[in-house]
């Protein structure tokens, strides 16, 4: 269906580069035209919302610490309201799509702008705002000293040429999208599902390894220790107190900034993306981290946001950064301490209120066990894993390229159909109303990918 759609037959210009030419019976309004400001306040018995470039609007956890980046203040009574259907926009980020209507009445940080918005459907109002031609239009409308620091100016936003079609238009566009996305999530979930089975396959393999040995026939004895269990009778078993010490180095600068990733341990910042800092952030008790040094993120090492460093650099304050014994070779470290039978370790060493404040302290992490091959052992293992995770690595890599295909096909569809590029009239009209009714998700979310960054500011 997808395939077969074609432009409108007619087409005028709409003035605006990103947009460039719409169907000719579509009118184009500026937005201030449309809305209007909202100050009501004082309104605490309202949920609190929030409002994120992945999401749009979106009712914020009181609990949830992947949410909760921001300090919630005592007193909300100055936030201000936002009922169903108003447009809430973040102005210091509204150049990266932080904005979007309201999906029920509540209350939002007094920082941001809040406006009743007049257009027919809410969801198309929705797609149309959060499109990437109208981020970048965002993003002009917006001014400051640099990027990362930039203000959305009101004079500016209020000239954003805003597309109207009919609201039977609106409800086809609407209509098709979600069925589109309804396909492309079914599809990156697949992918996604996949991509954790080969994570899986990964982690029995390493764990094996680690814990048993390459030999299937050695002898094995009992470790004492009930995550560890029978590991090879000629191995050693030592405690963290006993090869590693804490290393506490301030950030003498010059130092490039590093990350943990639960999928790929300790890595520069820039190579995961970069999405966490803000470039303006004081980073100056940041502590040293040498490559060899054995990272935790305190707050997610439960979950196995560890790794060995492989480079030299800065990291959060709120991390435990440990130099290891020479007793373990680099790299051997990196494949142990990330292995299931450790991260359990780690998970018993972490002390907290429910399963998302846990914390691992250093009292309890010392007292972990790790098994201790032989140096000539150690460095086997890692040739024998370096081997064995090689295809498996490439297989999740191939389909994260995919997951993000598909995503920037998705995204890419969305803004040729709001802007009226192509013409999904018919097509929505063979879409069975009871095929979105089934299995419908939002017209505009983010997909659900597994959390990997942990870097905490």
């Amino acid at each position: 269906m997808i395939s077969g759609l074609k432009p409108y037959p007619v087409y005028k210009t709409s003035g605006s580069k990103w947009i460039q030419d719409v169907p000719k019976h579509w009118e184009v309004r500026n937005l201030r035209t449309l809305i209007s400001p909202r100050n009501e306040r004082n309104r605490t018995d309202l949920p609190l919302l929030s409002v994120a470039r992945e999401k749009g609007v979106f009712v914020r956890s009181l609990t949830d610490t992947e949410e909760n980046h921001n300090v919630i203040p005592d007193d909300l009574s100055n936030y201000k309201v936002a009922k169903a259907g108003n447009l809430v926009i973040n102005k210091m980020k509204a150049w990266q799509g932080s904005m979007g209507i309201s999906p029920c009445d509540g209350i939002v940080s007094p920082a941001y702008f809040v406006y009743n918005f007049e257009i027919g459907s809410r969801n198309y109002g929705q797609l149309l705002l959060r499109s990437k031609p109208y981020v970048a239009h965002f993003a002009q409308a917006s001014d400051g000293v640099r990027i990362g620091q930039w203000d959305l100016t009101i004079s500016g936003m209020r000239q954003i040429p805003v597309l109207v079609p009919s609201i039977e238009e609106q409800h086809a566009v609407v209509k098709f999208i979600n069925w589109a996305n309804l396909r492309f999530h079914n599809a990156i979930r697949a992918k996604h599902k996949t991509i954790s089975l080969l994570n899986e396959q990964k982690q029995a393999v390493i764990h094996r390894a680690v814990a048993r040995g390459l030999n299937p026939n050695t002898p094995m004895k009992s470790s004492g220790n009930p995550w560890l269990g029978d590991i090879p009778k000629n191995w050693g078993q030592q405690t963290m107190w006993t090869l590693s010490r804490l290393r506490v180095e301030k950030n003498p600068g010059g130092l490039p900034l590093l990350s943990v990733f639960l999928d790929r341990g300790v890595i520069r910042y820039e190579d995961g993306g970069g999405q966490v800092h803000a470039p303006s952030l004081d980073l100056s008790n940041y502590q040293v981290v040498h490559r060899g040094d054995f990272v935790l993120n305190n707050q997610q090492a439960w979950r196995g946001s560890v790794g060995v460093s492989q480079h030299n650099g800065i990291i959060s304050p709120a991390y435990i950064v440990l130099k290891l014994s020479s007793q373990l070779d680099v790299h051997y470290a990196n494949y142990l301490m990330r292995s299931r039978s450790m991260v359990d370790q780690f998970v018993a060493a972490s002390k907290g209120v429910g399963d998302i404040q846990r914390q691992v302290f250093w009292p309890f992490l010392r007292m972990v066990q790790v098994p201790l091959p032989k140096m000539e052992e150690q460095r086997s293992i890692v040739e024998f894993l370096d081997a064995e995770t090689r295809e498996i690595d490439f297989a999740i890599d191939r389909f994260g390229k995919q997951i993000s295909l598909l995503h920037e096909y998705k995204a890419r569809l969305t803004a040729d159909v709001v802007t009226g590029k192509l013409d999904v009239r018919e097509a929505a009209k063979n879409i069975p109303n009871e095929v979105l009714a089934e299995e419908a998700v939002p017209a505009d979310t983010a997909e659900e990918e597994p959390e990997t960054e942990e870097s905490a500011i």
